[in-house]
């Protein structure tokens, strides 16, 4: 019974932490850029994910 509970939360918990981690990979992407391969700042081609992200 014991392996049947710790079965069931580990299904239960994965979808969120899955969603926690894809949230946290949009953030850096946002903060850093996709397409920046040499590490300069390129301010320029940048869209606003929201209006108030500072």
């Amino acid at each position: 019974n014991a392996t049947l509970t710790r079965f069931f939360t580990l299904h239960f918990l994965t979808p969120f932490i899955i969603a926690s981690f894809s949230l946290i990979h949009l953030l850096f992407l946002h903060e850093t850029g996709s397409n920046n391969p040499t590490g300069l700042n390129s301010n320029s081609d940048k869209i606003p994910f929201q209006p108030y992200f500072s």
